[in-house]
């Protein structure tokens, strides 16, 4: 059975503020911690009312200052964002902080749109284009420093961090592949080069210092109730956000609504049914089944596990059910 770790997105539900939110995370991974899950990762978005993420690296200093073992990282920090020194110095800091607990998952996506792009980094030079090379910059700050080397990371250099690649397309997977280094895919929201890109990542990985052989990790929506009604119920509140994301209306995480999905345009429950095919909603018989034909299909490593849930408390049930689940599937194999 694939391990089980958690993508937390930090959500800001209506009538929440980011103090709250990020209050809940810290309580959901101490739970976590509890439950047995491996990671607890936070996303780097930007200009986002219903993610308090943003500052990805205070956020992950935050959560691993309340825990005590759980692996705690970025899935992912938006590299084109920042220079790839800025990021070493900050992940460094984080591993001097938390020996041992810290990972750094990086994307090359913005994760916002253009226009806070280009306030984040001021122009956009540091383009998509050049994201290999500032991987591997960023990854050889963490090698103990040459003699004569005249920029190093402070704290950074020497230190035991970590690196993932993370990706919705085949570009990540090839570039993953080529340095030898373990790959999240963001099945969650975008799952239409799932098996492609498992293929090519497989196929053609390069061992390396870092890695032996290739490491799989899928994000997955898994929202469990006791039963399945309720976990459906929850469940409109990320459908919801999907639609007004996709919209051009994002805001708030919304509070459940009864029947949403029949109250939809086709266009829009196409748009669900596709960017969320890979869902598992329901009670712990259906999650296990679930899991069970994912894990089956993919042969994945790992499932990072994300939970857009209104009711913090509803989300906290939701990770302690499919802990519960994945013990049972871990005593039947």
């Amino acid at each position: 059975m694939a391990e089980l770790s958690v993508l937390d997105l930090a959500p800001v539900p209506e009538g929440g503020d980011a103090a709250q939110s990020l209050a809940n995370s810290l309580d959901l991974a101490r739970h976590a911690e509890r439950l047995g899950y491996k990671r607890y990762w936070l996303a780097e978005h930007h200009n986002m009312v219903g993610i308090a993420s943003a500052a990805t690296a205070v956020v992950i200093g935050h959560v691993a200052g309340g825990t005590k073992t759980i692996r705690v990282g970025a899935g992912g920090i938006m590299l084109p964002n920042h220079s790839p020194l800025v990021i070493a110095e900050q992940f460094g800091t984080l591993a001097a902080l938390f020996p041992g607990r810290i990972d750094l998952g990086l994307g090359r996506a913005p994760g916002t749109d253009m226009l806070t792009a280009r306030a984040l980094r001021r122009n956009l030079e540091a383009s998509v284009d050049t994201f290999p090379q500032d991987v591997i910059e960023l990854m050889n700050y963490f090698r103990p420093a040459e003699e004569g080397q005249r920029v190093c990371a402070v704290p950074g250099e020497g230190q035991n961090v970590p690196v993932w690649i993370l990706g919705s397309s085949l570009y990540g997977a090839q570039l993953a592949a080529m340095l030898g280094l373990p790959y999240a895919f963001a099945s969650h929201f975008a799952p239409a080069e799932l098996d492609n890109a498992l293929e090519v990542y497989r196929s053609r990985f390069q061992p390396s210092k870092h890695l032996e052989k290739p490491y799989v990790m899928l994000g997955i929506n898994v929202i469990a109730a006791p039963m399945d009604a309720e976990a459906k119920l929850h469940f409109t509140s990320l459908q919801q956000a999907f639609v007004n994301l996709r919209s051009g209306r994002p805001g708030k995480l919304p509070a459940p609504v009864e029947g949403y999905e029949t109250q939809l345009d086709p266009q829009a429950r196409a748009m669900l049914g596709h960017a969320l095919s890979q869902a598992v909603v329901g009670s712990p018989d259906t999650v296990r089944r679930g899991i069970e034909a994912f894990v089956e299909r993919t042969g994945a490593d790992e499932l990072m596990v994300t939970a857009q849930i209104f009711d913090h408390a509803a989300r906290v049930r939701s990770f302690e059910l499919l802990a519960e689940v994945q013990r049972e599937l871990s005593q039947a194999a």
